[in-house]
């Protein structure tokens, strides 16, 4: 008896260690796809796989980071290309996300806390004289408790830099301070790793593409 419970432990092991390297495969597949995602029906595609394999693997918390993570870059496209009044709408699907997410990973998950930070933002930009005291109140806390829980993490000091560089100078913005920022910035990055080749690693190309850019010299 002992032998057939033996091997049944076993078997069952061996099942979970295919069924877990399976996710870990797909997922590096689907995260790829971030980098080559050019419109907002590009990413809205990608948010639906990830919401599928979240669907399926129930117990893990990156599948619906990621969705909600697809859905922020979607709104982000949109709002440069001048399409605000949606913005609502694609925050609200990626607070659903986030909220799933954080049920999964904690309330203390620098990553979740920083993606509603950007949700907010994206709502603020729907109207942002109207909705600079409320959503965007809501996404400075957002950042400022992504930062608490985690200051060495470079994806918080990227969406500061961010923060600096496109914020007018009479209200404290500068892009001089930000691109100092984003170098900061690149340096966390160069100093970081994920946990896992699985977890959070976006924004290096970010920082290093601002970096380069030129900055205005005033007269």
């Amino acid at each position: 008896m002992k032998k057939y419970l033996l091997s049944f432990a076993l078997a069952f092991m061996s099942l979970t260690a295919f069924a877990q390297a399976d996710y870990e495969k797909i997922m590096t597949e689907k995260i790829a796809k971030i980098e080559t995602c050019k419109t907002p029906e590009d990413f809205q595609t990608l948010a639906n796989d990830f919401q599928r394999i979240g669907s399926k693997e129930s117990s893990q918390w990156l599948p619906q980071y990621y969705a909600a993570f697809s859905q922020i870059q979607k709104g982000r496209i949109m709002m440069r290309n001048g399409n605000t009044q949606d913005l609502d709408g694609v925050a609200a699907q990626a607070e659903k996300y986030l909220g799933m997410a954080q049920n999964l990973a904690g309330a203390d998950n620098a990553e979740v806390h920083l993606l509603r930070k950007m949700a907010y933002s994206l709502r603020m930009m729907v109207n942002p004289q109207q909705r600079f005291m409320t959503d965007g109140a809501r996404a400075a806390e957002e950042l400022n408790v992504a930062d608490k829980l985690d200051p060495a993490n470079p994806r918080v000091a990227l969406i500061k830099a961010e923060d600096t560089y496109f914020t007018p100078e009479q209200f404290g913005g500068s892009k001089t301070k930000g691109v100092e920022q984003f170098k900061a910035a690149l340096a966390k990055f160069n100093a970081y790793k994920p946990k896992t080749a699985i977890d959070p690693n976006w924004g290096k190309a970010e920082a290093e593409y601002f970096i380069s850019l030129p900055v205005e010299k005033k007269p």
